[in-house]
């Protein structure tokens, strides 16, 4: 069954857009991951200047909009002589407010291991760095991978504001043809069904990284 021109139209738009889209969420959401355990140590472990720069950079990027970030990469950097691509623009602000959060789902995880854990590791010889890195940071992982693991759905979600800084991905090229067609009904209820699709994956992948990880009995008094 042929479609119409509209929605020929539309499903290469929204299947180009798709592409975008991905092509924005897995950058943004492994570097806001790396940027969160990187953060999340700093504010658990630093010391008081350290800390003090990681609790104002959380507070920065989760107390302000994303869309005024994302202004503030492409447009206002320009004036200092910093030129960056829609892409890039988009890509940079996604990372920097995911980190901002998932740095808090790690903060929080790592508080919560034992000092006894510490201890322990000091007793067999292991450094303050080793002990971090080898013994805290895995079980903190555990932990805080269900709040990460939401951190990127939403991830999924405000990538599309992508397209006020001219990135089109598939919320800005469904908005496009909505615009060309005056049709959005049709346009935005196809549109939040790809979202959904995407977020359906996303958890399908994250429920396999927390059984991959599963430890029986761990986490539970």
């Amino acid at each position: 069954m042929e479609l119409s021109p509209f929605y020929q139209e539309l499903f290469e738009s929204l299947n180009r857009g798709l592409l975008m889209s991905v092509a924005l969420i897995i950058p943004s959401a492994l570097g806001g991951i790396l940027i969160g355990i990187f953060a999340g140590c700093l504010r658990a472990f630093g010391n008081g200047l350290v800390r003090t720069l990681g609790n104002t950079y959380a507070a920065i990027f989760r107390g302000t909009p994303l869309v005024v970030q994302l202004f503030i990469l492409y447009f206002g950097l320009p004036n200092l002589g910093l030129y960056l691509s829609p892409y890039a623009a988009a890509v940079t602000g996604f990372i920097l407010c995911s980190g901002a959060y998932q740095s808090e789902y790690i903060r929080g995880a790592l508080l919560s291991i034992k000092r006894g854990q510490y201890h322990g590791a000091q007793a067999l010889g292991f450094t303050t760095l080793q002990t971090i890195f080898w013994i805290i940071i895995p079980q903190a992982i555990r932990r805080a991978i269900h709040g990460c693991g939401n951190e990127i759905i939403y991830l999924i979600k405000y990538s599309s504001l992508a397209y006020i800084v001219t990135c089109l991905e598939l919320t800005g090229e469904g908005k496009t043809i909505a615009t060309e067609y005056f049709r959005f009904t049709e346009v935005f209820t196809i549109i939040g069904l790809y979202y959904l699709a995407l977020v359906s994956c996303a958890v399908l992948i994250l429920k396999k990284i927390e059984q991959r990880l599963y430890i029986p009995g761990f986490g539970h008094k």
